[in-house]
């Protein structure tokens, strides 16, 4: 029997607002971003039934949200402040949590959607390389080489804080 909208947006709405805050860095933006994504998901819900793999092309149309949004420039703009001691122990309370989370955070902002995108697919969502890449829309290669841009352009910001 199939999955109806209401069934799939009761199953995989709390998995997709966080994995839109791992994208966006904000919960109010991520909540505005999974519902604009659950929009499109009910208009063409014959289409993502039809598909392989449901949660996957759901998850690509959040993605492929994020990354062609028009309203970027107040993300670009309003940034945490990166904490002034760099090397910080293990979270300890609710406090030192949050300022952690900031932290990183602060620290995927400054990255490229594309590359932000595919961080959060891989080290956040735990998936293969090839279901990013199908997310994504890119090759294999594309994807790799995003991680791997990616992960460079922290370790220099993060050498730079040190």
């Amino acid at each position: 029997m199939p999955v109806t909208y209401e069934e799939f947006a009761d199953s995989r709405l709390n998995a997709l607002l966080r994995y839109a805050v791992m994208l966006t860095g904000d919960s109010d933006t991520a909540q505005d971003l999974v519902q604009e994504t659950m929009l499109r998901v009910q208009l063409h819900w014959r289409r993502v039934t039809h598909s392989d793999s449901p949660d996957s092309y759901v998850r690509k149309i959040l993605t492929n949200q994020f990354i062609e949004s028009r309203r970027t420039s107040w993300w670009r703009r309003v940034l945490l402040r990166p904490d002034p001691d760099p090397v910080v122990a293990a979270p300890a309370d609710h406090a030192a949590e949050s300022a952690e989370r900031d932290r990183v955070w602060s620290l995927l902002a400054i990255l490229p959607r594309r590359q932000r995108a595919a961080l959060v697919l891989r080290f956040y969502e735990d998936l293969p390389d090839q279901e990013i890449a199908d997310i994504l829309g890119c090759a294999v290669g594309t994807v790799r080489s995003s991680i791997s841009r990616g992960l460079d352009a922290l370790r220099a910001e993060l050498a730079e804080v040190r």
